[in-house]
This record gives C-alpha cells, structure tokens and sequence, in this order.
C-alpha cells in the first residue's frame, strides 16, 4: 500500500476546499503574531497587553473582552506553531463535518469557557494578575471534539507512531491534568494559565455530550422516583382496601 494513500495520511493532504472559518483563524492568529513580533522591537507591542487575559481586569474593570481577544495572542514561535498545526490538522475536518458557523461557534465558546476556568481557578489558587494569552484551550476543545466525533480514526502521533484518535487524546489530557495539579495544588500559581487546556477539554466535551452526560444521570435518578411514586401508590391502595373490607365487615352480622 502506498503511504499516501492511507487513512491518516490523506487528512493531511491540502484540498481545493479549504474551510473558510479555520483559514481565517488561521490568517488572524498569524497576522497579529507578525506585527506584535515586528513591534516588539520598539516596544510598540505594549498596547497588546491590554487584551491579554488578566483575572483581576476582567473581574475587577469589566474588560470582558479579553476572553476573547487572549486566544489570539500568543508569545513565542513554538506556541503559535504547535497551535495552528493542531488547528489545522483537527479542525478541517471538523468544519467540513460541521459547516462554518458551528464550528466558529464551538472554537469561541470552548475558548471563553477556558478563560473562565483560569479566572476561577486564579482566585482559588492565586495568580490574579498574570495575563494568559494563546489559543491553546480552544485548541484542545478541538482536540477533544475529533476525538469524539472520529474516534476510531488513525492519526500519527508524533507524526511517526499511529494511534486512535480517542487514545491520543487520553494521553494529551492525561498531561494537561498532571500540568493543571502542579500549576494548582502543586503550589505553582505563577502557571495558572495552563488550566485553560484543561477548561477547553471539559468544554468540548461538556458541549458535544453534556446532554448524553444528563441523561445517564438522570435516568437512574428518575427511576428511582419512579420506583418509589409506585410503591406509595400501592401501600395507598393496600390502605384504601383494608380500610373497605373492615367498613363492610362492620355492616354485616
């Protein structure tokens, strides 16, 4: 079998349809990390720091929009690169599969959601003043969507070894849990921000089976009501009979 013509090659092989919401989120993050990297020369890139996600400016001042404007700054090479190669690599497909505005939709909320979990987070643990910035939770929500959308589907971890979607995502949310509790209950609240990847996982999952989720809780605790509406209602029953049968008894000599 030739190498290009396998499963988990060809995902990765440009098509004449490029989805339209992921290349512009790839032109936006891109472009604004070009001009803050030419800026940064002259320290003109300080105006930047505004949309940086701070939790004591978004609690404190209302400046809400950083939960937004965060996910398009990013501070090095290696983070912009890593986070729009895995945009790119998961989210084709998964616009293709969704149309534009849902998968906008899910990358924006899932992005918001894991700039809540750090503002939580920061005031639990401290931290309050230290700017996150990157797309990274809206990033592993992505992650966490194609495994749940193709889990079976093979991609190349590594770009060398092939593994499940679905495994590969246990392993990477494994990490990011094991980062989250160093950053948190391991005492380093200087690196709060990395509970965003956390707070984008549990976002897209909660998103794409939070009503599956409700249902199998719900289902027990429903039958159990259930359960217990019936036997009140039949002890009821036993009542009104014994109760009927000693009225009648009580007429009849």
């Amino acid at each position: 079998m030739a190498f290009s013509s396998r499963s988990y090659v060809n995902r990765y092989i440009p098509s004449n349809r490029f989805p339209t919401g992921l290349k512009w989120l790839l032109i936006v993050n891109l472009s604004i990390f070009v001009l803050s990297y030419i800026l940064r020369a002259s320290r003109a890139d300080l105006f930047l720091h505004n949309f940086a996600l701070v939790p004591a400016q978004v609690v404190q001042t209302f400046a809400v929009w950083q939960l937004v404007t965060y996910m398009f700054l990013h501070v090095g090479i290696g983070q912009i690169l890593w986070n729009m190669l895995a945009l790119w690599m998961f989210g084709v497909e998964l616009e293709r599969l969704w149309g534009t505005g849902r998968f906008l939709r899910f990358y924006f909320v899932c992005g918001i959601c894991a700039g809540l979990t750090v503002i939580v987070a920061a005031y639990l643990f401290g931290g309050v003043n230290s700017p996150t910035v990157g797309s990274s939770g809206a990033i592993y929500a992505i992650l966490m969507a194609y495994a749940l959308m193709f889990s079976d589907r093979t991609i190349l971890f590594g770009f060398l070894i092939p593994i499940k979607a679905k495994y590969f995502v246990m392993i990477i949310g494994a990490i990011v849990f094991l980062q989250s509790y160093t950053a948190t209950i391991g005492g380093q609240s200087a690196g709060i921000q990395v509970l965003a990847d956390l707070g984008g996982l549990l976002a897209g999952y909660l998103i794409l089976r939070g009503k599956q989720l409700r249902s199998r809780v719900r289902q027990p605790i429903a039958s159990g009501v259930k359960e217990w509406k019936l036997k009140r209602a039949r002890k009821k029953f036993e009542v009104y009979l014994r109760n009927r049968d000693s009225d009648r008894d009580r007429w009849v000599h």
